[in-house]
């Protein structure tokens, strides 16, 4: 396994590149948030920037990871933001940020073997890929041309697939037979391939980008706190809470390295908290780490963290930049559809990695029940609703996991 130990062992302009990979992997899924939400785009770059920055000064910039926008707020944002408005909806999310306060007291006073204790590889696999393969129908769609909850045809389906199997093919070309610098940007690669391929075709629209205005400075929403809007928004944070948990140890599967240990999974639950409360604070969307990104170091095997000031850099950079953001709005869907078919499963690879590893007995019933369990759950879409709330995705399967990993007897039972 290559790594890159010294932060300065690379050229400075190759690791801006692989900085402006990481962002394009991420742009599509940072920006989708608010676009679904109302939110300004604009704030989800600069959150995920400045919010990157912060996480990687709590952790002294050891976990080549990139922040971006949370999936797990938009249908609570929708509904808070009709209900109680932008303003209470931004302090409400500044306060979900003391879940992860909490979490990483909890951390510090008992140490991550409280991590390894109730979430060990049976648990933590299985979630893993649960991050990877619960999202596989959102990439699946974009790849044929539909929006990602399948409802919409965005382009039809014969040229989407068309253009998804150029960007995926090229992205699996350059990460197997590619050597030196062009190995450290395959997703780029099959980016820009299937994006002149769209050009081409006519499913590109120069006409919003030469519209777009060149500087485009962003609109803060300034916060107000009140508690029915606080209240509703705190349980959710579990969802992404635990998400972090499981990306922090995905991505130290695919550096060989235990995060939880050092900087210590208490630092990285600080840092996420601290960057949601900034988000917050400007009218951005929580943030979260990003599973895409994880995959693009997989694909890469560039574990370089600097990569990741570079990506965040940029990302703040363009928070201002009209064109640019229009540029990367007009990735036609299929492009980006074909890509994250292959992040996502390398995602999940990495879960199965994690219980190959452990060597985790699955004719082991104990074991055989929580994986199977979690794997139906966050496949099939299982929801646990109480009161109005709704626990599903990584959430409830790392919630069944750790319950079922407790509660069932650790030998045989004869």
């Amino acid at each position: 396994m290559r790594e890159l130990p010294i932060e300065g062992a690379e050229p400075l302009w190759r690791q801006a590149i692989s900085g402006a990979q990481i962002l394009f992997v991420a742009f599509g899924a940072l920006v989708l948030v608010p676009l679904l939400t109302g939110l300004n785009p604009s704030m989800a770059l600069l959150g995920a920037g400045v919010g990157t920055l912060l996480f990687q000064l709590v952790t002294g910039r050891q976990v080549p990871i990139f922040l971006g926008s949370s999936f797990a707020f938009i249908a609570p944002i929708i509904f808070s933001m009709q209900t109680w408005g932008p303003a209470a909806t931004m302090g409400g999310m500044i306060c979900v940020s003391l879940v992860y306060f909490l979490f990483a007291g909890l951390v510090w006073r008992h140490g991550a073997d409280i991590v390894h204790k109730y979430m060990p590889p049976v648990v933590i696999g299985p979630i893993i890929m649960i991050i990877g393969l619960s999202l596989a129908a959102v990439a699946v769609n974009m790849a044929m041309g539909r929006s990602g909850d399948g409802k919409v045809e965005l382009v039809p389906y014969t040229t989407s697939m068309f253009i998804a199997a150029a960007s995926f093919g090229t992205t699996v070309v350059v990460a197997t037979y590619a050597r030196g610098f062009l190995k450290l940007v395959p997703i780029l690669a099959g980016v820009l391939v299937g994006y002149m391929l769209s050009a081409t075709i006519g499913l590109v629209d120069f006409g919003k980008i030469a519209a777009a205005p060149w500087i485009a400075l962003p609109q803060f929403t300034a916060p107000r706190f009140e508690w029915a809007a606080i209240l509703f928004l705190l349980p959710v944070a579990l969802a992404p809470a635990i998400e972090h948990v499981g990306d922090i140890v995905a991505i130290g599967g695919v550096t060989g390295k235990d995060y939880t240990e050092r900087p210590g999974l208490h630092r990285t639950l600080a840092g996420d908290g601290l960057a949601v409360a900034f988000a917050g604070l400007i009218g951005g969307p929580p943030v979260t780490t990003y599973s895409e990104v994880t995959g693009a170091v997989t694909l890469t095997r560039n574990f370089n963290p600097a990569i990741m000031t570079w990506a965040a850099v940029l990302a703040v950079v363009m928070a201002f930049f009209g064109k640019f953001n229009a540029i990367l709005q007009s990735i036609p869907v299929p492009v980006m559809g074909g890509i994250m078919m292959l992040l996502f499963g390398s995602v999940a690879s990495i879960g199965l990695k994690t219980l190959i590893a452990a060597r985790v007995d699955l004719e082991e019933p104990r074991n055989l029940v929580i994986v199977s369990s979690v794997l139906v759950f966050g496949i099939g879409g299982l929801a646990l609703k109480l009161d109005g709330v709704a626990l599903q995705g990584v959430s409830l399967c790392g919630l069944a996991a750790v319950l079922l990993n407790f509660v069932l007897p650790k030998k045989r039972v004869s």
